[in-house]
């Protein structure tokens, strides 16, 4: 069955945004997938396409009879007006009789049940659940059964509680033990215990809060006034090492508080006598007046003005241990009590006396209790973990004293809380309710760290994870106060978790299961499950077991006796882990390399298949970015036993989303449709011979077939390419082999280069809208095919720079800004175009593993220069905002070295017709009206067609924010009053 895609991935991308009740508030999981794409991608996995000649008639009458009755009741009553199709149905009491008209009415309700609003409701599941026993049924499935999906590598559990959710079983396993533990809630403990649960972790939440409140009252004063403090700010310290100083300094990238349209709260910073002194004032004021102390990791002094390079900087913080116990309380944020207005202030005598009294506790319970101090070895992960660089080596050391003694009594009341449930009634609720209260610490240990950041636009603390899967330094920290109800507070760990329980329970689930095993040697039997759907891990994207470590730590020391199965180690296990780590770290994983990852996702594959049914069905979900990646998967695939027949690209990611601008990422996540390629014995066949002739003849008219298509849902650029890898793979992978008369098999590899030259060729036709792309020179067919690529990502970015002084301990390789593609990727768009980018220096620049298309600035010099072979060199001057242009005095100086054009155009035009529409948009953007002018209309480049048509397809190819943009619809606004 198709998909709706553009509905789809619209309703995928607003759940981003939607916290209340969703599961991933439950607690963190990294990469995990959107609820309304796994439910679509499982219904269209499960239903059998009506319009399709094989569908069971069984299924067809449900499906009519479903439809119908939404048509004529439901949406009625839900007062839904979406889908006209549905309207007139209820209006004109039509029958459903044409089975293309059935297909399109379930689209419709597919793209209505993604919605998350939708996903509770009683007649969406109602409908959805009835289809899918059908199915189940029609197609061979014991009556009264159920279809089993399977989820090897399950994560978060976005795919097997929306299996629960549409009428399946869902068996959920992973390797990593906190993944199991998320998955036994979401698929185990919500369908069995639903309300009941969420009210026994309510009380005993409660309990704890009130019981933690009382034992560390003292280490949280309240100000005299009677304020309540939310957040102590504090900033890591070094000795300035200017001659003679000495002077402790505040590590500070900042000195604002707080920033908002009514006010600006900021610090600031003063030496006097060897010290650093601190006021805090408010008022208006700009804010690049509000630099702190560091910059890139340096430290100016106050004092003397004397800057500490990083590297020692880096040196003072490994030797005091992360710089926790030496790090300087600044302000404290309040908030007062009679009128609950946030304010801010210098630290209090009692404020010291607290912190000192929480020193003297910890050294109590590490002699009393040390088996609760997570004092297991913090790894360094190159580009991952970077804290350790700075003398954060155990997972203790990222906390302080107070934030430690925190987590070690929450902990230590969740034990109490397993002693005090009544187990014997219930073994199970006695569990579930502990583990609850679990992860509500597990929530409350992510925003208690020394690497949490004062988010000063909105006043509140950024959690420890806030920049994705990494640790990075932070130079200031917030220590939140979680038991008064604001940032990371214990009360809302509590309300966060129980309202997912709540919603869920809303859904009416039936249980499914969750195991801890590895994807390459699953517990099931042979030939069990219906459908396989699962999203496997992507190379070195995300090193989960070493992220999980973080709240693994403390999970063992809550839930270790109760989930024995799962804690048997001190840390997650990392040895099977199916995921490439030898280049983040080569001491620990050696082993990990490429060829491992590829050799266990291969194994993993192979064994999905001998669980899946001969008939069954599987998706694998991918979005890695580079194409050897891809091919890498695909391989590992067609290896194991399966055949690819079609991929869905849902759009998955958040339009704010942290990437490259201007280059070419995923912003959908591909769904590979597969079947087993097997003997009716169930091995995997290897008789079946292809010929290479036969294939490639049929790859163009798949490809036609399918780009249209991709481009009525939205999906262009990089999207819409590996989109048709699904289609072009079921010609290929169909056979066991693919040989060519020679009798040679044909690799993968070389069939996919292939695949990208008949991609590249489809997608001009659509660029120049039907007409003969090659009739344009091979730098304007390359030009609009990169721009085309890169379309995915014009969306807008929300790029912090929080953090970013911390950082720089690796110096990136600056680039010359315009359109990158990685290598690889832009080799074989190129090579499918006719075009070779050694050929084409003047227009594309090699910086290692990316190319680069050129911005048209960086090219004025070989447009107009003696020397138009020349390659540009160097970097365009930077635009300021004004939008001074950097290629202007380079144009100036053109003129007085050349003396033949000052004023008038009377140099020759470009050999090629981009070459000339990118003169006339540098002409444009410098000014030159008259120059422009006489360069289209009495050098006659304006009369060629060909020019306008291509200035028109960079029109709409250029992303909107650009100066290219911007350029060549001024050129193209002259056209009329040119006479054109």
């Amino acid at each position: 069955m198709d998909l709706p895609i553009k509905r789809i991935s619209a309703h995928a991308r607003r759940e981003k945004s939607i916290r209340h009740g969703h599961i991933s508030t439950l607690h963190i999981w990294w990469a995990r997938r959107p609820l309304a794409a796994c439910r679509a991608v499982i219904c269209a996995s499960l239903w059998p396409d009506p319009a399709d000649e094989l569908c069971p008639e069984a299924f067809r009458k449900t499906a009519r009879a479903e439809m119908t009755k939404w048509a004529r009741q439901n949406l009625g009553l839900l007062g839904q007006e979406s889908f006209p199709r549905f309207n007139r149905l209820a209006k004109n009491g039509k029958k459903l009789d044409d089975n293309v008209e059935i297909r399109k009415a379930l689209f419709d309700f597919i793209a209505d049940f993604a919605n998350w609003d939708n996903s509770t409701v009683k007649e969406y599941l109602e409908t959805a659940r009835a289809l899918t026993q059908t199915a189940h049924e029609a197609l061979g499935g014991a009556s009264g059964s159920r279809p089993l999906i399977v989820d090897p590598f399950a994560g978060g559990g976005s795919i097997p509680l929306e299996a629960l959710r549409v009428g399946a079983d869902a068996f959920a396993s992973d390797l990593n033990p906190i993944a199991v533990l998320l998955n036994k809630v979401v698929l185990e403990y919500i369908p069995m215990y639903g309300q009941h649960l969420a009210d026994e972790v309510r009380k005993w939440g409660e309990w704890i809060k009130e019981a933690a409140e009382k034992e560390l009252a003292e280490f949280y004063p309240k100000d005299p006034d009677g304020a309540t403090p939310i957040a102590y700010l504090w900033a890591r310290t070094i000795n300035c090492e200017g001659p003679g100083c000495g002077a402790e300094v505040p590590i500070l990238p900042s000195r604002l508080l707080e920033k908002s349209r009514d006010r600006s709260i900021w610090i600031n910073l003063s030496g006097k006598g060897g010290s650093v002194h601190i006021t805090i004032h408010q008022g208006s004021v700009a804010e690049q007046n509000l630099n702190g102390t560091a910059k890139r990791g340096s430290v100016t002094c106050p004092c003397c003005g004397y800057t500490t390079p990083i590297a020692r900087v880096r040196e003072q913080l490994k030797k005091s241990g992360g710089g926790v116990k030496t790090a300087r309380l600044l302000a404290v944020a309040v908030v007062h009590s009679k009128n609950g207005v946030r304010d801010y202030r210098l630290p209090h005598e009692s404020d010291y006396q607290a912190l000192a009294k929480a020193a003297k506790e910890i050294i109590r319970l590490r002699y009393t209790n040390p088996d609760f101090f997570p004092d297991e070895t913090l790894p360094l992960m190159s580009g991952v973990f970077n804290v350790p660089l700075y003398g954060h080596n155990t997972w203790s050391s990222l906390y302080s004293d107070r934030q430690l003694l925190l987590l070690i009594t929450l902990c230590r009341l969740v034990k109490k809380v397993g002693e005090k449930v009544d187990s014997k009634k219930d073994v199970g609720f006695a569990s579930a309710t502990v583990t609850m209260l679990s992860l509500a610490i597990g929530k409350v240990a992510d925003y208690s760290t020394s690497i949490c950041t004062w988010v000063q636009s909105g006043a509140f603390i950024g959690h420890t994870f806030a920049q994705g899967q990494c640790l990075p330094m932070k130079f200031d920290f917030a220590e939140g106060v979680p038991l008064v109800g604001y940032s990371g507070s214990w009360e809302g760990a509590i309300d966060w978790g129980c309202r997912i329980i709540e919603r869920e329970a809303d859904a009416l689930l039936h249980v499914g299961q969750s195991e801890l095993v590895s994807a390459t040697a699953q517990s099931l039997p042979d030939d069990t499950a219906s459908c396989l759907i699962t999203d496997p891990p992507y190379y070195n994207a995300v090193p989960y077991a070493d992220l999980s470590d973080f709240f693994y730590v403390w999970h063992r020391r809550t839930l270790g006796s109760l989930h024995s199965d799962l804690f048997q180690l001190k840390e997650a296990p990392k040895a099977e882990e199916i995921c490439e780590m030898s280049g983040w770290d080569p001491d620990r994983y050696g082993n990990k390399t490429a060829a491992f990852f590829e050799n266990e996702i291969g194994k993993a594959f192979a064994d999905s298949r001998r669980v899946l049914s001969p008939t069954g069905i599987g998706v694998v979900v991918f979005a890695h970015k580079t194409t050897s990646g891809w091919e890498a998967m695909l391989q590992a695939l067609v290896s194991a036993g399966w055949t690819i027949t079609a991929s869905w690209p849902i759009d998955t990611e958040m339009a704010a989303r942290l990437r490259a601008r201007n280059s070419a990422v995923l912003a959908s996540s591909i769904h590979l449709v597969c079947r087993p390629r097997e003997n009716a014995d169930c091995t995997v066949s290897k008789t079946d011979i292809g010929d290479w002739r036969d294939v490639l003849a049929e790859l163009p008219n798949r490809i036609h077939d399918w780009m249209p298509r991709l481009a009525d849902e939205g999906v262009v650029g990089a999207d819409a390419i590996f989109a048709c890898i699904g289609p072009a793979l079921e010609v290929f992978s169909r056979y066991s082999r693919v040989e060519k008369a020679s009798g040679e098999a044909v690799t993968l590899k070389e069939y996919l280069e292939h695949v990208w030259a008949a991609v590249s060729k489809e997608a001009l036709k659509m660029i120049f809208e039907g007409a003969d792309a090659f009739g344009f020179e091979e730098d304007a067919r390359l030009t609009a095919m990169w721009l085309w690529t890169v379309a995915t990502t014009e969306k807008e970015e929300s790029l912090t720079a929080e953090g970013a002084e911390e950082e720089d301990e690796k110096i990136k390789k600056k680039t010359t800004g315009g359109f990158s593609l990685e290598y690889d990727a832009a080799r074989k768009i190129a090579q499918g175009l006719g075009a070779h980018l050694e050929d084409l220096g003047h227009l594309v620049e090699i910086q290692g593993e990316t190319a680069v298309l050129l911005p048209v600035a960086a090219r004025t010099r070989y447009l107009f220069g003696k020397d138009s072979t020349e390659a540009p060199r160097g970097r365009p001057k930077k635009k300021d905002k004004q939008l001074t242009l950097g290629f202007e005095g380079e144009l100036k100086q053109i003129e007085e070295e050349s003396g033949d054009w000052t004023g008038e155009f009377k140099g020759k035009a470009g050999k090629t017709v981009l070459d000339q529409v990118h003169q006339s948009m540098i002409l444009f953007a410098a000014g030159r009206s008259e120059a422009l002018k006489r360069f289209l209309v009495e050098d006659g480049i304006g009369r060629n067609f060909l020019f306008w048509r291509l200035a028109q397809s960079l029109s709409a190819l250029y992303p909107t924010s650009t100066n290219e943009k911007r350029w060549v619809d001024g050129v193209l606004a002259r056209k009329k009053g040119l006479g054109f």
